[in-house]
């Protein structure tokens, strides 16, 4: 069989899943949470953009070494050993799930706005958050380039609203409604790692465009470029956007703002405005849950294929999908909105979803470990110094977001890697 018959994935559409994973709804209310931090909370921006472009460096040397499906799985199972593999594997597929199941209850969130029926009832809300899921799961079943495709064009159209957003804070710039340097009473130090931990939920996803590396062309050339101008696009644009918003309401209101991208457009074009945002925001969930969804169907074939899941996993239909791993994804994501829309088990659920950001930064720090583990036996230059070098920025940067989570958080993620030690022990 010809290897490139379903590389389908290049540039563009690679790029597509990284910005279209990242993002998702997180964006829409970061302003909110920047706030209380004044001017100096835009610090947090470049600080999680500068550790981001350290993971996009190690991720992007990384798959130029093992240019397989699987993205940070593949990297530890082969750098650090099955085990660790097995770790990442579990953590980073309970992370796209629980991200799937919470971007489909914010897409309905939206959905809301336009039909106030769906949201004021528990069980139409649930209905058409289990139809979104399955929509997009068949979507990735049925074709990998028209999921791609896809993708391209959630993310381009999702681009949309940031953009206006951008042009309204152009075009209506005021300088009286920029907030003090620092109305908090933190020192700029513990304030610039409050809101680097805050904002640095809104660059995670990048990584998933190394996990269908397989369907990639040309992936050794082509992600590494992906990867970096993913991480460049979204930095510029929410720098912009937080701006933008800033100059355009001020900081008392936006403290208090549930929906600060809407309120910004209302500011200058009434309902007209938000109505335009809103739609901006279903289109932006759409593009990240289909992302997630694409990322967790090719992490378990992955994993599969090194023996650490059942064969099943790894059978491909005849578009070269992994139907069993596309479905058995579905069906994890409709029993966590199950459980989330039954009154009970709501905060079970929150901590599921709250647990998807951890996830990916243990990937993180893991890959940046088996970087520098690589990069020590490579010859002896400049090349490997910088390559050790830049994976150890990667494994502090992540340390310094797991550490600015929170001891509880920590506790929870270490939980979740004791409940996945049965299935590994199974399987060996």
């Amino acid at each position: 069989m010809d290897s490139n018959q379903h590389r389908v994935i290049g540039f563009w559409r690679g790029w597509s899943i990284a910005v279209g994973c990242a993002i998702g709804s997180g964006i829409f209310m970061m302003p909110t949470l920047l706030a209380p931090y004044g001017l100096l909370g835009f610090s947090g921006w470049l600080v999680a953009g500068a550790g981001s472009i350290l993971v996009a460096l190690t991720m992007a040397r990384l798959v130029i070494r093992i240019p397989k499906t699987g993205g940070p799985y593949v990297y530890v199972n082969e750098g650090l050993g099955n085990f660790a593999g097995f770790i990442i594997a579990w953590t980073y597929w309970v992370s796209c799930i629980s991200a799937i199941a919470g971007i489909s209850i914010a897409f309905v969130g939206y959905l809301g706005f336009f039909l106030p029926q769906i949201i004021a009832s528990q069980v139409h809300s649930l209905l058409v958050s289990l139809l979104l899921i399955w929509i997009i799961v068949f979507l990735n079943i049925k074709s990998l380039e028209n999921s791609s495709k896809f993708q391209l064009v959630t993310t381009l159209l999702k681009l949309l609203p940031l953009i206006f957003i951008i042009l309204l804070g152009a075009a209506n710039f005021n300088t009286a409604n920029l907030p003090e340097l620092n109305p908090s009473n933190l020192h700029p130090i513990s304030l610039i790692a409050t809101v680097t931990t805050l904002v640095m939920w809104s660059f995670i996803g990048i990584e998933t465009a190394t996990v269908p590396a397989e369907n990639v062309i040309n992936p050794q050339k082509t992600i590494p470029k992906v990867l970096i101008a993913s991480v460049l696009t979204i930095l510029i644009l929410y720098i912009l956007v937080s701006i933008a918003i800033a100059v355009l309401v001020p900081a008392n209101e936006l403290i208090n703002s549930s929906a600060p991208f809407a309120l910004a457009a209302t500011k200058v074009l009434g309902v007209t405005g938000g109505t335009i945002i809103s739609i901006g925001a279903l289109i932006s969930t759409l593009g990240s849950l289909n992302a997630n969804t694409l990322t967790a169907g090719n992490l378990s074939l992955a994993a599969a294929r090194d023996g650490l899941l059942p064969a099943k996993f790894v059978i491909l239909n005849k578009n070269g999908t992994p139907l069993f791993s596309y479905l058995l994804t579905g069906s994890f994501v409709s029993i966590l909105l199950i459980l989330n829309y039954t009154k009970g088990v709501v905060n079970a659920f929150i901590f599921m979803a709250m647990l998807s950001t951890l996830s990916t930064l243990i990937a993180y720090s893991f890959c940046a470990i088996a970087e520098f583990k690589f990069a020590r036996v490579d010859i002896n230059n400049s090349q490997r110094n910088n390559a050790m070098l830049i994976s150890c920025g990667t494994f502090f940067y992540a340390f310094f977001a797991i550490w600015g989570a929170g001891i509880e958080m920590i506790f929870y993620s270490f939980i979740l890697i004791l409940i996945g030690m049965p299935i590994y022990l199974l399987k060996k």
